[in-house]
């Protein structure tokens, strides 16, 4: 058996000396004592990786764990502890301060002289704290006083001090699988020292399969709906509670969906939108769409981004895009939510089905960077203002040419100096017969430089 991440007995007994063991919810009996009770996070918990590797060798000093609620941050960190034979320390960044900080390694610090033991100071939600209280943590780690393991649902090289992340490994946990929740449910049906085994529950398979993936990866949330499901559900003659799938589909309602309104799925969501929409795929595009109206985004910002998309992606190719995002736009703000999903969808579809160009975006990149990393040039003294006093008596060896005095209105002319080029358009949709129209234009140029 594999003894990896064994928890003795007695750190069991301390664990759950506040809290009887059969008053704590199935979320938290359930926890994993075992590497082979852990579901998921074989990326970096299988044989031979990097995780895996540092515990068994001891050789570690911080950690951070940032991953979805509910995918074993905080079990993952006790586990490590107790591998690794260190007392456990557990604080809050909601609910605890600097002194709790202060008086946990000063605690540790003991420990380690008197006893030669370490500790491991595992902070959960380590983005609630403020800079001073991250700050305070630096000395202790750097002294090697605690192992440091952070948990935070935030993506920490944006919520976490620079500082207290560069002496830290940083690990990002997935949501659980489908698969890995469903066996979790089924372990607590049969568990019967910490689970619901031995109780008469029966549960279907659909029903377990349903749990699991209403969850969208939340284990904690799963289990909690197991739970509710079986203390809720009347037994039958024979004294059996019997969860089938719609016992099931009442404990746990709509489906959970992990979305953050400024964290990391607002941002990648957003961005499989916006890049759904450029690779034009209508179905990608109205997917993400649908997950962010349902996790209860502002649709002012979704709409925002089409607005940007329009010019970014489509651009030229179909400049009636622009006026379809705003449209969508100015739509939804006039009807609101929930019809406002509408017209959003409405402009998803024709913005992914549109043909794309860049070539607007590109090209004012180009010249920003020109102008950032060169010379600034000079107007030319023709291209000038005349609404001054006195600038007619300026001479200049160019006369302006007034391009409606010349045949189709347009008459080769320089307009920068250097004759430089930052427009480049695509044969793509309308902007083909642009191209052709530049095409024209810029022989027309060519052919009259010696003139100019």
């Amino acid at each position: 058996m594999d003894d990896f991440f064994s928890v003795e007995q007695e750190d069991r007994d301390r664990a759950q000396q506040r809290t009887p063991l059969r008053e704590m919810p199935l979320a938290a009996r359930m926890r994993p004592r075992t590497l082979e009770e852990y579901a998921g996070q074989q990326h970096i918990l299988a044989p031979g990786r990097l995780l895996r590797r540092a515990v068994e060798a001891d050789r570690f000093t911080s950690l951070i764990f940032y991953g979805p609620p509910g995918v074993g941050k905080t079990s993952l960190a006790q586990l490590i502890a107790h591998r690794t034979q260190s007392r456990f320390v557990n604080l809050s960044g909601v609910e605890s301060n600097v002194a709790d900080i202060r008086k946990s390694v000063e605690a540790a610090e003991s420990m380690r002289r008197l006893h030669g033991r370490m500790t491991t100071l595992f902070v959960d939600e380590i983005h609630r704290f403020n800079k001073s209280q991250q700050d305070v943590l630096l000395p202790w780690i750097e002294r090697g006083t605690v192992r440091f393991i952070g948990a935070t649902t935030h993506n920490p090289f944006f919520y976490i001090n620079s500082p207290l992340v560069s002496r830290s490994q940083v690990f990002q946990l997935e949501p659980l699988g489908t698969d890995d929740i469903a066996a979790l449910l089924q372990s607590a049906l049969e568990n019967e020292e910490r689970g619901l085994g031995g109780r008469g529950i029966l549960a279907d398979g659909e029903a377990l399969r349903h749990l699991a993936t209403m969850a969208d990866g939340d284990a904690r949330k799963a289990l909690s709906a197991l739970e509710l499901a079986a203390i809720t559900t009347q037994p039958d003659a024979a004294g059996n509670v019997h969860i089938d799938l719609n016992v099931a589909a009442e404990s746990i309602q709509k489906k959970t969906v992990v979305y953050d309104g400024d964290g990391d799925a607002h941002y990648d969501t957003i961005s499989a939108f916006i890049k759904s929409i450029r690779g034009s795929d209508p179905d990608a595009a109205l997917y993400w769409l649908a997950k962010m109206l349902y996790a209860g985004e502002d649709f002012r910002f979704i709409a925002r981004r089409l607005v940007i998309a329009a010019s970014e992606d489509i651009g030229l190719a179909d400049s009636a895009a622009l006026r379809v995002a705003i449209d969508a736009w100015q739509a939804a703000e006039f009807v609101g939510m929930p019809e406002a999903r509408i017209p959003l969808a409405h402009a998803t579809i024709y913005l992914a089905t549109a043909p794309k160009s860049n070539s607007a975006y590109t090209a004012l990149g180009t010249a920003t960077k020109d102008i950032g990393e060169g010379r600034t040039l000079a107007i030319p003294r023709y291209l000038r203002s005349s609404a001054f006093r006195g600038a007619g008596e300026q001479d200049n060896d160019e006369p302006y040419r007034y391009s409606h005095d010349f045949e189709g209105n347009f008459v080769p002319q320089a307009y920068l100096p250097e004759g430089r080029r930052y427009y480049e358009p695509t044969g793509n949709g309308q902007e083909a017969r642009i191209r052709e129209r530049l095409d024209f234009w810029r022989q027309q140029f060519e052919a009259a430089k010696p003139k100019i």
